[in-house]
C-alpha cells in the first residue's frame, strides 16, 4: 500500500527544507550587533601634539559617510574618539573606559607612540584588537609577543635610514648633526641613521643630541651647537611643534644645511606654515601618499574622490594638512577589514582579517600597497622622499624605498 498523501507531502517538504542553504549564524562580541559596531579611538585633541587631533576629525568624518550610505553590511558604525591629552599615563584608564563603559569591539588609529605603548598589555590581554597605530615604531610590529596590536606605516628606522641613504648618495662628504628625543622612539630614529651610514656613520656625524618634548625650549641651543660643530646635514628628527621649532631655529641662525624631517612633521599646515614657508623650503621628508593641491594631481580620480569628501564631510579642515590624508587611509582600511568580516562580528575575526590584507588604497602613491599576514604587523612598508619647494612637496626621483 502506497504512502498517504498527507506523509508524501511532508516528506517531500523535509527534502526541500534539508536541501536549502542553512543561513551562516550572526556572531557578535561586545561592541557589535545587528545595527552597529562601536570603534574606539584615542586622539590628543589638546596638549602639545593636539595638532595631530586632526586625524581623528578625519576618521569620524569617513564613518559619517559611511553610514550615510548604509553603513558596513547594514551596520552603522559608531566612532567613540576619547581626547588623550598631554600625557600617556592616563592611557590605560581611557582604555578600560572604551572597552569596559563604551563597550568597543575594537580600537583604531589611536596616536602617539607613548599612549599605544601604554594601552597595549591591557588590550592584549582582554583580546581587544588595537589596530593601525598611529606610531611607526618597529615595536608596533611584534605579532608573538602582542598578537591584537598592529601598526600602519613605515617604521622610524626605514624612514631614518631613507635619509642616510640619500646623502651617502648625493652628499658624501657630508657632515652630519641629528636631533632626537630622548626616549626610545628618538634613539629609533638615531639608530636608523646610524643602520643608513653603516661603516661612514663614525666619520660623517659629527654631533648628536637628545631633547625632551617637555622641553621645547631646548631646542633652540641645540641646534646652534649644530652649527658650530660644522655640520651641513641637519636630521632634524623631531615630531610636530619640536620640528617647526627646529626649522625656525636654523634658519634664524643663518644655517642653511641640508635638512630632512619626519613623516609625522610633513603637515604644511599644521608644521611648515607656522615656521615660514621661507624657511622650510628645501626641507626632505617622505611620504606614501599621492599630492592632492596642484591641478595635475586633481587629474587623478581618486584624488578628485578625497577632495570631495574633504568639501562634504570635512570642511573646516586644511586642506594643506597631510593628517586629513592619514585619517582617510586608515578609517578606509579599517572600513576594509570590518566589510569582510561580514556577519561575524567576534574580536577574533576582526584579527583573523585584518592580518590577511591586500589592498590598493586610492591615495598611496602607485606601487605602494597595504599587505598584512599573521607574521607582517606592517601594513605600509614603502615610501618615497619628497621635498618641500616652498609651496608644497614634491617627489625626488627614484622608486618607493623600504
Amino acid at each position: 500500500m502506497g504512502m498517504p498523501v498527507r506523509l508524501r507531502t511532508l516528506v517531500l517538504m523535509a527534502a526541500v527544507l534539508a536541501a536549502l542553504p542553512v543561513p551562516a549564524q550572526k556572531k557578535y562580541d561586545s561592541g557589535a550587533s545587528d545595527t552597529e559596531i562601536r570603534v574606539g579611538n584615542l586622539m590628543p585633541y589638546s596638549g602639545p601634539f593636539a595638532e595631530f587631533g586632526a586625524s581623528g576629525r578625519a576618521e569620524a568624518a569617513y564613518f559619517k559617510m559611511v553610514n550615510e550610505h548604509g553603513g558596513i553590511n547594514g551596520r552603522k558604525v559608531t566612532f567613540v574618539s576619547l581626547d588623550s591629552g598631554p600625557q600617556a599615563q592616563g592611557g590605560p584608564d581611557l582604555a578600560r573606559r572604551l572597552v569596559e563603559e563604551e563597550h568597543v569591539l575594537l580600537l583604531a588609529g589611536s596616536w602617539g607612540s607613548g599612549i599605544n605603548k601604554a594601552i597595549r598589555p591591557y588590550l592584549n590581554q582582554q583580546g581587544v584588537p588595537q589596530l593601525f597605530v598611529a606610531g611607526n615604531d618597529a615595536t608596533f610590529d611584534d605579532p608573538a609577543d602582542f598578537p591584537w596590536t598592529m601598526g600602519f606605516e613605515p617604521s622610524k628606522r626605514t624612514e631614518a635610514a631613507a635619509y642616510a641613504a640619500y646623502v651617502l648618495a648625493n652628499r658624501p662628504g657630508g657632515k652630519i648633526a641629528v636631533l632626537y628625543s630622548d626616549d626610545a622612539e628618538g634613539r629609533e630614529y638615531r639608530d636608523g641613521v646610524r643602520d643608513g651610514l653603516g661603516a661612514r656613520a663614525g666619520t660623517m656625524i659629527v654631533k648628536e643630541a637628545a631633547f625632551r618634548y617637555s622641553q621645547i625650549a631646548d631646542i633652540g641651543p641645540l641646534v646652534a651647537a649644530f652649527k658650530d660643530a660644522g655640520a651641513d646635514v641637519f636630521m632634524n628628527l623631531a615630531v610636530g611643534r619640536y620640528a617647526t621649532e627646529g626649522i625656525r631655529a636654523a634658519y634664524d641662525l643663518g644655517w642653511r644645511p641640508l635638512q630632512f624631517i619626519p613623516n609625522g612633521s610633513l603637515s604644511v599646515a599644521a608644521f611648515l606654515e607656522p615656521a615660514g614657508l621661507e624657511k622650510a623650503a628645501g626641507l626632505i621628508c617622505n611620504a606614501r601618499s599621492k599630492g592632492w593641491s596642484s591641478a595635475r594631481a586633481r587629474n587623478d580620480p581618486a584624488v578628485r574622490e578625497f577632495l570631495a569628501w574633504m568639501k562634504r564631510y570635512n570642511p573646516e579642515a586644511s586642506l594643506r594638512d597631510a593628517e586629513n590624508v592619514y585619517g582617510y587611509e586608515v578609517a578606509q582600511t579599517l572600513e576594509q577589514v570590518l566589510r569582510r568580516c561580514g556577519d561575524d562580528l567576534t574580536r577574533a575575526n576582526v584579527m583573523r582579517q585584518a592580518t590577511h590584507l591586500d589592498l590598493a588604497l586610492g591615495m598611496l602613491s602607485p606601487g605602494i600597497r597595504i599587505r598584512t599576514s599573521p607574521t607582517d604587523y606592517r601594513p605600509v612598508k614603502d615610501l618615497f622622499l619628497v621635498r618641500f619647494d616652498g609651496r608644497e612637496w614634491v617627489p625626488l626621483a627614484g622608486p618607493p624605498q623600504r
